[in-house]
């Protein structure tokens, strides 16, 4: 099922241009407009009716709070579990550290410890920065400790479509999801289908069809993998490029059955490489694809090492189209 492809829900076959960026607010103005339940709550996010983003009889439902994320974080749980939706806006990646016991010790345990009686239908919103000298307190991808607690759900949409696609579906969920944005996204447009368009969690896109190579690419590397796959589709070398969209639940039998296609595999990923998500794709492809593979799995990943701020320092930690074409090359 794609994220890119399909005539909308209502009917009118529109399919626009717009970024990432608009993507995002369009998906909170038609759910805010859909379902009196959604409210956004974060620091500094009045602006948001103030600059335009969203219709200003919305205003009322847009809580500007404190610079507190753990605070907001629990206002937003204790919001969702009032019958709420509340989309907890935490402006940087980053900050989800200082929301942590809201996020995983509350949001993600609480359907649990009730034995069912309450569930907490809430979103996290995180944007990672990428590329712009944010340094080290501001650069950080941590999607990978949030796979590691159970009952949260786990999006990074690379594409206009998917971004507006999930935040939709991630609202109307009734457990917690945390969506991080990739700010590098923020203003590259896709094609987006108009009307009521949601993306399922758990089935990734095939974003370009292959023989030689399966690449899953994470985020913002999307457009890089492709990149490179277009070099080396020069040089004789097929690769299948896979966007998982979600990370949990994340689309075994996409990613499975191209491996067995092609024998080999690639994972892309911009978060540091010890415990990452890489390292889960490739311990599902070793433990139900061994027979398959007919090479050793490569990831290519930003080292462990926090982000400095200088550009020079910076740029070339994040995988390249370079880096990808060297990674393919071992394969071979």
């Amino acid at each position: 099922m794609s994220g890119e492809a399909g005539a909308p829900a209502d009917g009118s076959g529109e399919i626009r241009e717009i970024s990432y960026f608009q993507a995002i607010f369009e998906a909170h103005q038609e759910e805010m407009a859909r379902d009196e339940r959604v409210v956004l709550i974060g620091e500094d996010i009045s602006l948001y009716t103030r600059a335009g983003l969203l219709d200003g009889s919305l205003e009322g439902r847009v809580f500007s709070a404190p610079i507190a994320e753990n605070g907001f974080s629990g206002m937003g749980v204790g919001a969702a579990l009032t019958g709420l939706r509340p989309v907890v806006d935490l402006t940087i990646a980053s900050f989800i550290y200082l929301a942590m016991d809201a996020i995983v010790n509350q949001a993600a345990k609480i359907r649990y410890m009730t034995g069912g009686q309450a569930s907490v239908p809430i979103v996290f919103r995180a944007s990672m920065w990428h590329e712009g000298s944010n340094a080290a307190h501001h650069s950080d991808r941590p999607y990978p400790m949030l796979m590691n607690a159970p009952g949260l759900k786990i999006a990074v949409p690379a594409t206009p479509a998917d971004v507006k696609g999930i935040l939709k579906a991630a609202i109307r969920d009734d457990d917690p999801v945390v969506v991080f944005e990739d700010n590098s996204l923020w203003f590259k447009s896709g094609p987006v289908p108009a009307g009521d368009h949601l993306t399922p969690f758990g089935v990734a896109e095939v974003r370009r069809k292959g023989s030689d190579v399966t690449l899953v690419a994470i985020g913002g590397t999307q457009g890089v993998a492709l990149e490179a796959a277009e070099q080396l589709a020069g040089q004789g070398v097929s690769l299948e490029v896979i966007d998982p969209r979600t990370l949990v639940p994340l689309d075994h039998e996409t990613i499975l059955a191209s491996v067995a296609r092609t024998g080999r595999l690639v994972i892309v990923d911009p978060a540091n490489r010890t415990n990452g998500a890489a390292a889960e794709i490739a311990a599902i492809a070793a433990e139900y694809a061994f027979d398959q593979l007919r090479w050793p799995i490569v990831r290519v990943t930003t080292p462990d090492v926090p982000i400095p701020f200088s550009p020079a320092m910076e740029q070339p930690l994040y995988p390249s189209v370079a880096d990808i074409v060297e990674a393919v090359r071992k394969l071979q």
